[in-house]
């Protein structure tokens, strides 16, 4: 790898960190101590008012991935009696709809190919023809592909329709403008290592407050259960069960961090440019995103594996990571690909030095270009 540093890790997450999240691991903490009481509930609130929930949200956070909160979303707000429409256009849809399988919840779903989004006119036939049909799933930004899909769109659609919305935002929030008033929805799903560029560890959900009262009782799972979860927060402010400390300190200093840059608004500004980089950089060197720019996420970007015999992905892999950078495979039906994700604490100069570093490897691996 070069020099001594950690590599630069271009990913859908867990992601590269600044030396300041990483030192407030460096202690430990009591979980019934007032001090991390105190910071726990200053996380929760800070989320909430990023996402301009006001009075009607509440955050929830649960230990685990952000696959961990999607669960705990979806087995505590669909009631046993319910069932969902899981909308598809990747492998994260496809997961809410295994999730339901393990619990025995009941649902359908509503399938696209990877690089197209849900189209309203689909959800609303599938609402009109199941009136058992009680909430909708929806992935913000699918990583499978980068893909954004229109959440404002949809959830005014599922919301005329008197269905209750769930987004798994788990690749989205924090970078992607989103606002509780925009999008009438009841819960949020997310994490603390994706835009916020805290350390894996810990999920949260936004519950709207109301619908997390009705939700007493229909979890599959004692440890994924929000609405238990929250009674306890709201009583104590204490976890019901050993808390991540460490990384919720960690959290805490990236939402410090994320506010130091401007919020959404900062962050997403960087993306933007992190992603603009890439893909100018990537095109120069022949390679071929899948996404049109109208559908392209500022989160991870999908580019076709180069048609040249010479290229072999895991040599591919391995070189890049010899130079610092850690890409992803690909994980298309649609088409054979790569992904490189544009999150992180990461800037133009780790940019640039990516798209340097791909050349180089192009050039050692005797490949024309990148062109499928």
């Amino acid at each position: 790898m070069s020099g001594s540093r950690d590599p630069w890790l271009l990913t859908p997450g867990p992601l590269t960190t600044s030396i300041e999240t990483k030192r407030a691991m460096l202690h430990d903490w009591g979980s019934r101590d007032d001090d991390f009481i105190q910071v726990n509930a200053e996380v929760r609130d800070r989320l909430v008012e990023l996402a301009e929930g006001g009075g009607d949200f509440t955050c929830v956070p649960v230990q685990g991935s952000g696959t961990f909160a999607v669960e705990a979303m979806v087995g505590t707000l669909v009631p046993r009696g319910g069932k969902l429409l899981v909308l598809i256009n990747g492998a994260y849809g496809m997961r809410i709809a295994k999730i339901c399988d393990y619990m025995g919840r009941a649902y359908a779903t509503y399938e696209t190919p990877e690089d197209m989004p849900p189209e309203v006119a689909g959800i609303d036939a599938m609402l009109d023809a199941d009136p058992a049909i009680t909430h909708v799933a929806l992935v913000h930004c699918e990583t499978t592909s980068g893909i954004l899909n229109p959440v404002e769109e949809i959830a005014a659609a599922v919301a005329a329709k008197d269905r209750r919305l769930l987004v798994d935002s788990m690749s989205a929030f924090g970078a992607l403008p989103f606002s509780l008033r925009a999008v009438p929805c009841d819960a949020v799903a997310a994490s603390s290592n994706k835009c916020f560029e805290g350390v894996p560890g810990m999920g949260f959900v936004l519950c709207r407050t109301a619908a997390l009262e009705a939700a007493e009782g229909n979890a599959h799972s004692l440890s994924l259960d929000l609405h238990d979860q929250w009674r306890a927060m709201e009583g104590n402010g204490q976890w019901r069960f050993t808390p991540p400390t460490h990384v919720i300190y960690a959290f805490h200093q990236a939402l410090e961090e994320h506010a130091a840059e401007g919020g959404v608004e900062g962050r997403n500004k960087r993306y933007v440019e992190n992603c603009r980089i890439l893909i100018d950089g990537m095109k120069a060197l022949g390679f071929e995103p899948l996404l049109s720019d109208n559908l392209q996420a500022p989160i991870i970007v999908t580019f076709r594996m180069p048609g040249d015999p010479n290229f072999e992905f895991q040599g591919f892999y391995d070189r890049l990571k010899d130079r610092g950078y850690v890409i992803y495979p690909g994980r298309l039906t649609v088409a054979e690909s790569f992904r490189i994700g544009c999150i992180g604490r990461l800037g133009a100069e780790e940019m640039r030095g990516a798209v340097a570093a791909v050349g180089d490897v192009l050039a050692e691996m005797d490949v024309a270009n990148g062109s499928p």
